[in-house]
């Protein structure tokens, strides 16, 4: 097939909005686009999982996405497994007929870091809310010949943990550079956020370090205590929402923030020994940021490859430098470091397990993007199937 030929294809599909903005939705329809060039696959995606910045692309927050990328409609959705149909005469990294999670980053730099990411802001990209999809060739890693684990698994894998693979990866690194040869055990991690958050929870933990992570429903904390991680309920200190605004117009709302905050505080000492975490893992935002510093200990790090809510973030300069924390931002991977992360999973279990959670149908995706936004999905990677 050439890249002449036309491909269409049953997908949800979200259009361009108007300039003035607004929240969008997913259209079903058929797609068309082009056959694939000599650097491209094409592929049948199997099952997905619903990210964040499928919300995001919707509610067009904090761009629309179409707009920014110059096409009148797009299909998202940049995590999942996906079954190789055919393949460009260049690519190497897979075969006809391989299963491979997708790897979704659409440019690189000239260090192979990701800039734009495929399904999402990178142009002319699909994601995985289509019967047929193309990628280029270095957007799929294939899953290991007799894998252990089960695609929808490894969909939800293909994001969330490779993502955290290189985040923890860097933060480890940044810790250790200036507390090398601190035993780990003595030392306390915490983790805000979802399911980034729970996989760089489950890395720590590996590494030897007393792990929290924060969480609100009993079924995500059940879920934490069977993996060995310390839970601490969020509902404890639900006024724990940062608004910089109503902290300096509303006495009220001031007073409830600051006793919330004061209860964290006590519950992470608690947890500490009196001591303070010495990496912390923030997927939230503006919310918690605070309260994050105010737990972190001297020679912290506190990392991120994305947030839920409030990208502008404050601090005091010199506390930060005093107290000689770092701060890592990162955003997906490298290619190579996605190659280790399926390594490192295979051979150390290190997947999540989905055997209780519901599995959507091609047919409920407008659901999935409901039950996300509105809370009423517990686990941290609501599935969906696109093929069987």
């Amino acid at each position: 097939m050439t890249a002449e030929n036309k491909i269409k294809s049953d997908a949800w599909v979200l259009y361009q909005g108007p300039e003035e903005g607004g929240v969008g939705s997913l259209v079903r329809e058929e797609f068309e686009f082009s056959g694939i060039s000599d650097g491209e696959v094409l592929t049948e995606p199997l099952y997905g999982c619903w990210e964040g910045n499928m919300s995001h692309s919707i509610e067009r927050k904090p761009i629309d996405i179409a707009r920014h990328r110059g096409e009148e409609k797009v299909v998202i959705g940049n995590a999942g497994v996906v079954r190789i149909l055919e393949k460009g005469k260049s690519v190497t990294t897979c075969e006809v007929g391989d299963v491979c999670i997708v790897f979704c980053v659409g440019k690189v730099d000239r260090r192979g870091y990701p800039e734009k990411i495929l399904g999402y802001d990178a142009p002319g990209t699909m994601g995985v809310l289509s019967k047929k999809s193309k990628m280029p060739g270095h957007s799929v890693i294939p899953i290991p010949a007799n894998s252990k684990y089960s695609y929808e698994q490894w969909a939800a894998f293909s994001l969330r943990y490779v993502t955290a693979w290189s985040n923890w990866k860097a933060a480890l690194s940044c810790w250790k550079s200036q507390m090398d040869g601190v035993d780990p055990s003595q030392e306390y991690v915490l983790a805000w956020g979802g399911g980034v958050s729970y996989a760089e929870a489950l890395l720590a933990k590996n590494e030897g370090f007393n792990v929290v992570m924060v969480a609100s429903s009993d079924a995500r904390i059940a879920a934490l205590e069977a993996d060995g991680i310390t839970a601490l309920d969020r509902r404890e200190f639900s006024d724990l929402k940062f608004d910089p605004v109503a902290y300096r117009k509303d006495p009220d709302y001031k007073a409830r923030y600051l006793a919330a905050e004061k209860l964290f505080v006590e519950k992470v000492r608690e947890f500490s020994r009196e001591n303070n975490i010495a990496i912390l893992v923030d997927f939230v935002g503006l919310p918690v940021y605070r309260a994050s510093l105010k737990v972190l200990a001297r020679q912290g790090v506190i990392t991120t490859a994305g947030w839920k809510d409030g990208m502008v973030l404050t601090n005091f300069r010199a506390i930060e430098c005093i107290s000689r924390h770092i701060h890592v931002h990162t955003h997906y991977a490298r290619y190579s470091e996605g190659l280790e992360a399926v390594d490192y999973a295979e051979k150390n279990g290190w997947m999540p397990d989905l055997s209780r959670d519901k599995v959507y149908g091609f047919d409920e995706i407008m659901q999935v993007h409901e039950d996300f936004n509105t809370g009423k999905i517990d686990t941290y990677f609501p599935i969906f199937r696109v093929n069987d």
